[in-house]
């Protein structure tokens, strides 16, 4: 979304993480009809093809990332859904983040995606009103709101004492008239129930279910429901504190965030890649690959249709390190664009080109860097993968990462 999250995490926190609230619409669901799916004619992609990437409302700021760049980058064209990271979750509601770049920047004819510019009576500006423009270029496309993340996952706990009033909170966030059309769904990356992130929760094993379930009664079978979720399969790992096969019932699909699973936090080593796709030898932890996270997920009986398979568009990397295999030792994390220890796809491909590959992603070996993101050979052999496994579809974080003519999304099968 995010344990992805303790890296893009650590990126949220320093660029500051964002805003917004969720969506909706649809009649409300009975305790006994939650689980429907959403009707068919809301334009969901089948199963296998859904292509669902995060766009963060702090890009505007130091990334100068705007919605307008979705558009020339050719990415509108493989998306089928975007999620909007991320609102905030304060009191035990659903909450704005940056309202001044979601709602109130305003734009250039030559920085908006229609080429008309902004005026300063108009009622909706800033990253709302530009993705508005968005769909009306790709009616298909879908948005969700998504919810907390590594920065904003506190306030969960909170609102899991009282999850009718939450999901109340979110859906009239959402359904708020200057915005209403923008979205449909919302999303909700809850960092983690039940276990630890930048907080610790003790709400239960059922709370995350609970919270689900109360978002698909007030949003009803019409809206798209979704989660980002932990990835670590490891024995007694977050997977396993909290049911989320019991709210698989509640989502339309889940986000299992396959990345961030080794990175310079670790600061001595051993080098890793971030983003396996399977188990090899020598790697630091049993049950921190993508293929691990699917076969728990499977085994605990979420339907296949309702996982995608997670891709990061940024590498993580390590400085001091003497050896070009993985497993090797270092002094600390390598330098980044924006944060020690991470950075860009689109920054990597150049600065410290791939050297090998393990685990089914790559690794970059130079001077005495040490770097792993996936290309677009690793991509494909994960979209293999994918559809081998009879997945839903992919997702990634985060749009920006990618290169300007979208390398990396036009390698999403």
């Amino acid at each position: 979304m995010l344990r992805p999250h303790l890296p893009r995490a650590r990126f949220k926190a320093l660029l500051s993480a964002a805003c917004c609230a969720v969506l909706g619409a649809g009649m409300l669901a009975s305790a006994g009809s939650a689980a429907a799916q959403p009707d068919t004619d809301s334009a969901t992609a089948a199963a296998g093809s859904k292509v669902v990437g995060y766009f963060t409302e702090w890009g505007v700021y130091d990334r100068n990332y705007h919605v307008k760049n979705i558009q020339t980058s050719g990415s509108a064209d493989k998306l089928t859904h975007i999620n909007y990271a991320f609102g905030n979750v304060q009191g035990g509601k659903c909450a704005m983040g940056d309202s001044y770049a979601a709602t109130d920047k305003a734009y250039t004819a030559d920085q908006s995606v229609d080429g008309v510019a902004d005026t300063w009576d108009q009622e909706l500006r800033g990253n709302f009103n530009q993705l508005r423009k968005l769909k009306k270029l790709h009616p298909d496309l879908k948005v969700l709101w998504s919810f907390g993340g590594w920065t904003w996952s506190g306030g969960f706990t909170e609102a899991a004492k009282d999850p009718a009033a939450f999901a109340q909170s979110c859906y009239d966030l959402v359904e708020n008239s200057k915005w209403a059309d923008v979205f449909d769904g919302i999303d909700i990356d809850w960092e983690y129930p039940n276990a630890c992130g930048l907080s610790c929760d003790t709400s239960g094993r059922e709370a995350y279910k609970n919270l689900l379930g109360a978002l698909r009664s007030k949003f009803g079978s019409g809206a798209l429901v979704t989660s980002a979720i932990p990835a670590d399969a490891s024995d007694g790992g977050k997977l396993d504190a909290a049911d989320y096969a019991g709210a698989a019932q509640y989502v339309d699909w889940y986000n299992p965030m396959t990345y961030d699973f080794f990175g310079a936090w670790d600061a001595q080593g051993p080098t890793a890649p971030h983003s396996p796709l399977t188990s090899y030898d020598g790697i630091p932890k049993a049950g921190y690959d993508t293929a691990s996270t699917i076969t728990e997920l499977k085994a605990m009986g979420v339907p296949a249709s309702k996982l995608l398979l997670g891709i990061g568009f940024y590498g993580r990397g390590w400085t001091g390190v003497t050896q070009a295999a993985p497993g090797g030792t270092a002094t600390g994390p390598a330098a980044g664009t924006y944060e020690q220890g991470i950075d860009d796809y689109k920054q990597l491909k150049t600065k410290c080109p791939t050297t090998g590959t393990v685990g089914g992603t790559a690794y970059a070996y130079c001077g005495n860097n040490w770097w792993s993101y996936d290309t677009p050979a690793t991509i494909a052999g994960k979209m293999d993968y994918k559809n081998q496994q009879g997945l839903g579809g992919t997702f990634f974080w985060e749009l920006s990462g990618d290169t300007t003519g979208g390398e990396l999304i036009k390698a999403i099968d």
